[in-house]
């Protein structure tokens, strides 16, 4: 069975490290080209992939997709929803990094698109496969929590002077920056997968450092049907970070510390298919404590993480085996909370998200 061609649009950190490797990796996918202008993006590329088609504008690849089959946007989130929607015009699977568009409006013509077209459409979030939510989803089903009542989320960092070489720092929110949009847009999705959609947003959205023009300190806190709440928290400013989660129901606890390590092993030169990726590196640490237990609770061991399986579901689907593995809605719920994160935030209020059209 032939491979599909893969066509990557934008070779910056998203391109780079979170698709064009996963995508190689992936024994039923090919990265066959490559979209970018930028001239060190470019020598990389050639040196990653001497083999791929090296193109400067997605027009190129628009009046010549020969041998693609699957488009990734992987570009500043002010050109997802067109580039999307021109992929899916030409009858060409698309997958599109979160978030999905600039606002729920937006993702809402991607949808369209992708309905009018009859295309395969999915939404990038890696996090699923992170090597804590994979845990976290073992012990949920494993009902080891006795039940779900209440779930504490965090990427936080500390970086206390804003990047004037990364957009997502020099860019208004309104068109695409800030960490509600980026790190917002994981934690969102990870807290919808395991809770449903939320009936009740509350919102604080920052700019906290000098001369911030997008929000880098953001808490939100979401209710879903039966009283249980979600509180999550991304922010640039933590001087200590807190646990990346904190989750109880009736009975016990789990805690974990660090961060999946897949994302820095392959910004350090490895790529999926290593020996060593997506195993625990010892920076991350996970326990389970029972209610009332003066004790330091029992360690677990985390699971390997598997972002692979994003491009291996892709292929699935795209062959008519499967579903994708994440669904294009799912991308629209996000912006749907983030909108009313946002309204939140300006007016000090419990807002509702808007109900799916």
């Amino acid at each position: 069975m032939s491979r599909i061609g893969v066509a990557v649009i934008g070779y910056g950190l998203a391109g780079s490290v979170f698709h064009a490797p996963l995508v190689a990796a992936t024994p039923d996918l090919e990265v066959k080209a490559i979209v970018t202008a930028n001239p060190e993006r470019r020598e990389r590329a050639a040196r990653d992939f001497p083999d791929a088609r090296l193109l400067a504008t997605p027009d190129q690849l628009w009046n010549d997709s020969s041998g693609i089959g699957l488009v990734v946007v992987a570009t500043p989130n002010h050109l997802h929803a067109p580039q999307a929607i021109a992929a899916l015009d030409l009858g060409l699977a698309t997958v599109v990094d979160k978030p999905m568009a600039l606002s729920a409006a937006e993702a809402r013509t991607i949808l369209e698109a992708a309905e009018r077209a009859g295309g395969v459409l999915a939404v990038f979030q890696n996090r699923r496969w992170d090597s804590d939510f994979l845990l976290l989803r073992e012990v949920i089903d494993r009902d080891q929590l006795g039940g779900l009542l209440r779930l504490e989320s965090r990427f936080e960092r500390f970086r206390p002077e804003v990047n004037s070489k990364s957009w997502r720092e020099e860019t208004s929110p309104e068109a695409g920056g800030g960490l509600l949009l980026d790190l917002g847009a994981h934690l969102i999705d990870q807290a919808l997968l395991l809770l449903g959609r939320p009936h009740g947003v509350y919102a604080e959205i920052g700019l906290a450092r000098p001369g911030a023009v997008a929000d880098d300190d953001c808490f939100l806190a979401l209710e879903f049907p039966g009283g249980v709440h979600a509180h999550l928290w991304m922010s640039a400013t933590a001087p200590a970070i807190g646990p990346r989660w904190r989750v109880w129901g009736s009975r016990e606890a789990l805690e974990v510390w660090g961060l999946d390590p897949q994302e820095a092993y392959i910004v350090a030169g490895g790529r999926p298919g290593d020996a060593g990726y997506g195993l625990p590196d010892g920076s991350q640490r996970a326990v389970l404590t029972a209610g009332g237990d003066p004790g330091p609770g029992r360690e677990l061991p985390l699971p390997a993480g598997r972002y692979g399986d994003f491009y291996a579901g892709m292929a699935t689907a795209i062959r008519g085996e499967g579903p994708v593995p994440v669904p294009a809605q799912a991308g629209w719920d996000v912006l749907a909370v983030v909108e009313a994160a946002r309204k939140s935030a300006a007016t000090g209020t419990v807002v509702s998200p808007a109900a799916r059209a």
